[in-house]
């Protein structure tokens, strides 16, 4: 239930910033006070493939078949500023806004027919033809009412574990704005689903979908143009500094092939430095210091069993030495700016670490909420070697020389 809290409570705060920033208006540069909004409704359908990336999805499960189809429906709101407010000049097609849906799975009894509540982002890649345009949307929420694993009541889950999941989305559409108030949408997107290891089992629930939909623009009085004010932008160089924290859970395998689940719950917590060059008011990219402290790396190195205990709460490990639970990397980081929110997405290498679960390549993907022009939320999500779900993190951050953008 903790998992599900911080969630819940990330999820709630940039909701909550949403709604601030929607009521206020910018002045010359960076006020957010009597800002004009064009508010936008959608609806959109997306059957989907399912990965079979667990021997659940496979055949493992209580039908003994495979299970590869989904289905989703989902509601949105959402607002772009207005074509006289500063942000509606630089940003003209860029909607942000808060969404629901409804996810349906085939085993209905094993995983649940969760409900995401989420924020989320869609602006122009490309104009095609004067209608038609390519456009990109990413989700970031919780997912709810999930069948989580239980070893008599649903053992053979073996890829959610818990009730309360994280919901992130990307996809890329096709954008036909028939008229001023009415677009349609058809495209495609990845979604995933996981508790960022602070539950087991979490094999995460990836998935590739056809979407569908349209949008109504109920207070729509103008078409977007094209940004007027990128003209005048300067780069410049900026600089983040950001804390985290986390928790997160930790599964060991014995050298005879016996997994098992370390009771408790180990903290996570660090500090990234990115400077970045922002080369456009759309985006900024750079490098990041990373210095991360995990209690729970490499404590397999580190077991006092000699052989599997009947009971994970008969394991005994020693504390491995600080040097082996810290560690400091490099990572590039490339960053999408629109108004409130920002996406970064990073790659790195620890250079200062010690022990194999601090020795790989890991990847980064954060979303900024800006509370402020310097202040802001920080929701992240680190994996190692592209596939493997480290942990989540959830802090705040300070931007430095943040222009006047």
């Amino acid at each position: 239930m903790k998992t599900g809290k911080r969630i819940i409570n990330a999820a709630i705060a940039c909701l909550w910033t949403i709604t601030s920033a929607a009521m206020a208006q910018p002045e010359a540069h960076d006020t957010l006070t009597h800002r004009k909004l064009d508010h936008a409704i959608s609806l959109g359908l997306q059957p989907g493939y399912i990965f079979p990336s667990n021997d659940f999805f496979r055949e493992a499960n209580a039908s003994g078949t495979p299970i590869r189809s989904t289905f989703a429906a989902h509601l949105k709101y959402g607002f772009r500023f207005g074509p006289d407010t500063e942000y509606g000049k630089i940003y003209p097609y860029a909607i942000q806004g808060i969404g629901v849906g409804y996810n349906s799975f085939p085993s209905v009894a094993e995983m649940g027919n969760p409900i995401a509540l989420y924020v989320f982002q869609t602006s122009r890649v490309a104009t095609l033809t004067k209608t038609l345009s390519l456009d990109y949307e990413w989700n970031f929420g919780a997912s709810f009412g999930w069948k989580p694993y239980d070893e008599e009541t649903n053992p053979t889950n073996t890829v959610v574990g818990s009730k309360i999941n994280a919901y992130i989305n990307l996809g890329f559409l096709l954008n036909w704005q028939v008229t001023p108030a009415l677009g349609l949408k058809a495209g495609i997107g990845l979604s995933h689903y996981s508790n960022g290891n602070t539950s087991y089992p979490n094999g995460g629930v990836n998935t590739l979908g056809a979407q569908i939909g349209m949008t109504w623009y109920p207070s729509a009085t103008h078409e977007a143009t094209r940004p007027s004010l990128a003209s005048h932008f300067s780069p410049y160089v900026s600089y983040d500094l950001i804390l985290y924290g986390a928790t997160r859970k930790r599964g060991i395998t014995w050298p005879d092939g016996t997994a098992m689940m370390v009771p408790g719950a180990f903290a996570v917590g660090g500090l990234n430095f990115n400077p970045m060059y922002n080369f456009s008011p759309y985006f900024r990219a750079g490098l990041s210091l990373d210095a991360q402290f995990d209690e729970s790396a490499n404590i397999s190195e580190h077991i006092a069993n000699t052989y599997p205990p009947a009971s994970p709460d008969e394991m005994r490990f020693h504390r491995p030495p600080f040097k082996e639970q810290f560690s400091l990397g490099l990572s590039a980081r490339a960053e999408i700016v629109m108004p409130i929110f920002s996406i970064n997405l990073g790659i790195g290498k620890n250079f200062l670490c010690d022990g194999p679960d601090t020795e790989d390549f890991y990847q980064i993907f954060a979303l900024k909420t800006h509370l402020t022009r310097s202040l802001f939320l920080h929701v992240g999500y680190q994996l190692y070697r592209f596939k493997d779900p480290n942990n989540l993190m959830l802090g705040i951050g300070y931007r430095f020389n943040a222009g006047k953008w």
